[in-house]
């Protein structure tokens, strides 16, 4: 807990303050002039400068648009956020209906793989670029992106060209989430985003959760197709009302030429991060499933990996001037704070989303769209931990000590998760579900609130990229060591336990043939090693929890309100 500090310069100005955001007139600037040449020259200089304060200054109160605009505006983008989120889980139940149709089975890893990789991969970018263009223009650019690349997927005549399709829809998603937040800056004052910023989490934590269960209504009743197909026309309408209703802001970094643009997007950078990115989620997606740890070939993706991230990291310290991340940002304590928090939770979240669905199905003997009903109690429970903290945070003005409760909730949700058994009753695993919710529902949000909080207008959109990177890849990165352990844990208790069948047999059959594949006096047995290594990825995601304080802790105390410190009477009043 920091001692309090001065005034930050994102603090939104008071509504009485018009001078702070509205340009002065033609008129006022002849009636301030002097006669005297020295007292005049000093007033066109003190003018000069009150004029390029205020290009940077946030709009005033009156400056927002009104709530009807603002309810459509945001709407309309809560909407690309639901389809973005929503593509990378819905394809779940869809993968054995396009495996069947494209014969290739052995391209299953990349259909979802291609579109982590470059939504990861183009996130900073992205970032750079809402600094230098209008952030409306740049939204539109890259959900156009991603519906492209949708498109290209419901179409795709062979399985090539669907993961092609999948990596344009990636490359558009890595800049929604964080243009969302940009254009949220420029219709609510800072006071009023926690709300919106709850709205945000809800829908990532629907979206992720509900996908495979729209996903395999799609499947069943129409065609797999009809799950790309479906983001066209809820996407343009949505790219339409923001064309017709927002207003373009100017860019953070205004009046650079193109030549300096693209000097400062640090395109040399992001060629070595790129390669980076994509040796290590290689690496941890191969190793131990494709390949044995000790392969040649991961060994070589590990070493690439450490390679280019250390080349990548002595270039950004050497060339402050277009490097990506900047020294004053990253230095910041509540930056670093937000991102560590917002990697750990989103570790956390995603390998239980991902494999709480599989628990239902394998030891409950659910099927897919039944285990998506059943984890209803978990997208309810964090869509009302979600709403409540960001209604809150907008009264009190504290976002901390929401991000505090979350990674003390969190800890205790998923260990009751990681306790599960064979024969736990349905109350047990509604109820930790809930509670599992609502923890992650609590501190979905604040990392952006916090960047948007402590940082000036020129650095939010890239403190905002800086966190939204650090959420795709924390996903990312421990979804694929879920998916190690699991099997590395399910196949060591299979050989001690199944002697007629092969354990890599019963593996590949997947969770949905388990009970049809394994004889019925093996099942007992196979479904109590398949509970046990579910339970050591749940014990991960316990772990992440745990280390998630080491953020929550460490952000600073400032308000959204414009106070700082811890709350006292005096900062009450």
């Amino acid at each position: 807990m920091s001692a309090p500090q001065d005034a930050n310069a994102t603090d939104e100005p008071k509504a009485h303050d018009h001078t702070a955001a509205t340009p002065a007139s033609s008129d006022e600037i002849e009636k301030a002039q002097s006669p005297s040449q020295s007292v005049d020259n000093q007033k066109d200089g003190a003018q000069d400068n009150e004029l390029a304060s205020q290009k940077s200054a946030p709009p005033s109160e009156q400056e927002y648009p009104g709530p009807v605009q603002v309810a459509i505006i945001m709407s309309c983008i809560l909407s690309a956020i639901f389809l973005m989120s929503l593509d990378r889980t819905i394809i779940a139940t869809a993968i054995p209906r396009i495996t069947d149709e494209f014969h290739s089975l052995s391209d299953v890893g990349w259909y979802g793989s291609a579109f982590s990789l470059t939504t990861s991969c183009f996130q900073l970018l992205w970032g750079k670029v809402y600094t230098f263009y209008p952030a409306k223009y740049v939204f539109l650019a890259v959900v156009g992106l991603f519906e492209i690349g949708s498109a290209i997927c419901g179409a795709a005549p062979n399985s090539i060209a669907f993961i092609f399709g999948r990596a344009i829809a990636g490359m558009g998603s890595a800049g929604i989430i964080s243009g969302a937040i940009v254009l949220m800056v420029s219709a609510v004052p800072l006071a009023k985003r926690p709300l919106y910023n709850g709205f945000f989490s809800a829908v990532l934590g629907i979206s992720s959760v509900v996908g495979p269960l729209i996903g395999g209504a799609f499947t069943s009743n129409v065609t797999w197709r009809w799950c790309f197909y479906i983001n066209l026309p809820i996407g343009g309408a949505a790219m339409l009302v923001i064309l017709l209703t927002l207003e373009p802001t100017p860019p953070a970094a205004p009046g650079l030429t193109i030549r300096q643009k693209l000097a400062k997007l640090d395109l040399l950078g992001e060629l070595l991060l790129f390669p980076c990115l994509i040796c290590l989620l290689l690496a941890l997606q191969w190793g131990g499933s494709e390949y044995p740890w000790s392969n040649w070939r991961i060994v070589l993706l590990f070493v690439l990996f450490g390679v280019l991230l250390i080349g990548w990291v002595v270039m950004e310290m050497f060339t402050q001037e277009t490097a990506t991340i900047q020294l004053r940002v990253i230095k910041n304590r509540s930056v670093v704070a937000a991102m560590w928090f917002t990697f750990s939770l989103a570790a956390t979240m995603l390998m239980l989303i991902y494999y709480l669905p599989i628990w239902l199905q394998a030891i409950k003997g659910k099927s897919a769209v039944t285990s998506g009903i059943d984890t209803l109690p978990l997208v309810i429970s964090l869509t009302v931990g979600s709403t409540m903290s960001g209604q809150l945070v907008g009264r009190l003005g504290y976002y901390t000590p929401f991000a505090m409760a979350s990674s003390c909730l969190l800890p205790v949700g998923a260990g009751l998760i990681s306790t599960f058994k064979v024969d736990t009753s349905t109350g047990m695993w509604i109820g930790y579900q809930i509670i599992l919710g609502f923890a992650i529902g609590l501190g979905l949000q604040h990392g952006p609130i916090a960047v948007q909080t402590v940082l000036e207008p020129r650095d939010i959109p890239m403190g905002v990229a800086l966190v939204f990177f650090c959420q795709q890849l924390g996903g990312a990165i421990f979804v694929s060591v879920g998916q190690n352990v699991f099997n590395t844990k399910l196949i060591a208790g299979l050989t001690e336990v199944v002697k007629n069948l092969n354990p890599h047999d019963i593996l590949n059959a997947g969770v949905t043939e388990l009970r049809d594949f394994v004889p019925a006096g093996d099942l007992h047995d196979v479904l109590v090693q398949y509970n046990e290594a579910l339970r050591w990825v749940f014990i991960v995601s316990v772990i992440m929890a745990c280390l998630s304080a080491l953020g929550s802790f460490a952000l600073e105390w400032k308000s959204v309100k414009g106070k700082e410190g811890p709350p006292t009477k005096e900062n009450d009043d």
